[in-house]
């Protein structure tokens, strides 16, 4: 063997064996290895290290619209960032929570709990069936000490010290003349509660992605909405959520109500409150309900939670063809593009005229006028309702096969026919008014308008399970806080003039500033019982 001749180095360190082979630390081998990669994943620095880098990895999802909540935010970042949607597509940026990087921490930060939690359990159930430690031989070598002399004898005055501490609530146990107490066990309870209740938040809302569906629907006014997957607008469901899964009641929206402010003129048009006043109807049942859903109100029914999203104009519109018959009629829903309700929708008639007919609209429920001659809505009630169509003919593009947004109408192989850009102008019609499609191909009515309802239905089993253990997370995270760990001690040696000497002590697991105060009212309480105290140090 090769020993160091470093001065700096003791002088049995050894530098290699005797073959001269540095000397090292035995080898893991694999299943020292998998131990040793158990221990660190258990840890609890690699358990906060793991909740800290899921917090980080959630942010992305609030950056960049997500599929399961925003379907159409994602379609018009696609055309907003073509260049940027592929590369956050391909890294899953539009599916976070569902993605397999995100994933992976979620499990690891499972794992890791679970193996945190489960060791600590077991030994806090150990130490909480065990006694008390016994009474350390030297009591005044501990930095919180009282002494007081009685006169009295000594199994009394154990008896009296016992009485005491276990009112205070700590666990007793005698060893000879002298008594060892401890408490606060509910420090470390609290402890495990709150890891456990991490997990059960964990699992939890697993369980939640897995069980829980949501979807949007547009409501017009008058018309019924079915709880089924093909009867929303976009359905986004858990991965164990069936065709038949859902509970197929009926919602009918009756009358949306809106309140507007008439009286502030600086707020005039301001929205002040939406009711969507609902008739309910659950399946097997002949009977129906009526309810009202407000903004903050949701509705809840058969273990869902319906909320009211939004509002805006469904004109009813009637497209017939040269003879006089009807291709198409129907509330087409507009979508609201300012205070004022100015709304934009499109009206697609791919049957029943020689051509297919599209037209875009422009609803204006109190129809005004800019300076540059455009119309636009100064209020957003029904005042004086006008809708604008600019009409297109041709290919619609319905017949590939590929779905097609019924807000959106593509141009590129339509002709446009009536509206700006062309001789002949836009179609203008107040309700009741009919006018002339261009060109012969039949006419079309504005019959009225409608209000809708846009409806978001939740379904999360898990919330009361997440509700509960998030009250758990903070209960015993405040109690681990807030409840000392405490060891106390009283030892009663007789002296030679026939007086006790007894000595107080105390000890915390951690930073205890009460301390010192708790073993000086033990004494001062157990002392003062006795008429003869007189104190010595």
């Amino acid at each position: 063997m090769s020993r160091s001749s470093d001065l700096a180095r003791p002088s049995d360190h050894i530098e290699s064996d005797d073959a001269g082979e540095p000397v090292g630390g035995p080898k893991l081998g694999f299943v020292g290895s998998l131990r040793f990669f158990w221990r660190q994943l258990t840890s609890m620095r690699t358990a906060l290290f793991l909740l800290l880098l899921l917090a980080i990895a959630a942010v992305p999802g609030s950056l960049v619209p997500q599929r399961s909540s925003d379907p159409n935010g994602v379609v018009q970042y696609r055309v907003d960032h073509p260049d940027l949607y592929p590369i956050v597509d391909a890294l899953q940026g539009f599916d976070v929570y569902t993605s397999v990087w995100f994933s992976s921490i979620y499990l690891l930060l499972f794992v890791s709990l679970i193996g945190c939690v489960l060791p600590r359990t077991k030994h806090h159930w150990q130490a909480l069936r065990a006694k008390p430690p016994r009474t350390p031989a030297r009591l005044t070598r501990l930095d919180d000490v009282q002494v007081r002399s009685l006169a009295d004898d000594p199994a009394t005055a154990l008896d009296r010290a016992e009485q005491l501490l276990r009112r205070r609530r700590y666990r007793t146990e005698r060893y000879g003349a002298s008594i060892s107490a401890e408490r606060g066990y509910l420090r470390e309870t609290g402890n495990l509660v709150f890891h456990a209740s991490l997990v059960g938040i964990l699992l939890a809302v697993a369980l939640g992605g897995s069980f829980g569906y949501s979807g949007q629907k547009i409501v017009v006014e008058g018309e019924p909405f079915v709880n089924y997957v093909a009867g929303y607008d976009s359905f986004t469901r858990g991965r164990l959520v069936s065709d038949v899964a859902l509970d197929p009641y009926r919602i009918t929206l009756d009358s949306l109500d809106v309140v507007y402010e008439t009286e502030n003129e600086h707020a005039v048009g301001q929205a002040l409150d939406y009711t969507a006043n609902v008739t309910v109807q659950q399946p097997g049942e002949s009977g129906t309900a009526t309810s009202t859903i407000k903004v903050n109100e949701p509705l809840r029914v058969d273990g869902t939670t319906v909320y009211l999203l939004g509002n805006g104009y469904a004109p009813r519109i009637t497209v017939r063809n040269a003879d006089g018959d009807v291709a198409f009629s129907g509330a087409v829903p507009f979508l609201p593009q300012d205070t004022n309700l100015t709304s934009i929708g499109v009206v697609k008639v791919p049957d029943g005229l020689p051509e297919q007919l599209g037209m875009i609209g422009f609803f204006y429920p109190t129809v005004g006028q800019l300076d540059t001659g455009a119309l636009t809505s100064a209020y957003p009630d029904l005042t004086d309702p006008v809708l604008q169509l600019n009409v297109y003919e041709g290919d619609l593009g319905l017949d590939e096969g590929v779905p097609v947004s019924v807000y959106t109408l593509e141009t590129d192989d339509l002709t446009q026919i009536a509206g700006r850009g062309t001789d002949v102008p836009a179609v203008d019609l107040a309700p009741g008014q009919t006018a002339d499609l261009p060109d012969g191909l039949g006419s079309v009515t504005f019959d009225g308008v409608s209000r809708y309802a846009s409806l978001e239905i939740h379904h999360d089993p898990s919330q009361g399970w997440v509700l509960l253990f998030a009250i758990l997370v903070l209960a015993g995270l405040l109690t681990s806080l807030f409840v000392p760990r405490r060891r106390m001690w009283v030892k009663v040696l007789t002296e030679g003039d026939g007086r006790l000497r007894v000595e107080y002590a105390g000890l915390a697991r951690g930073d205890d500033p009460g301390l010192s105060a708790a073993v000086a009212e033990l004494a001062e309480e157990h002392a003062g019982a006795d008429p003869a105290l007189s104190r010595t140090t």
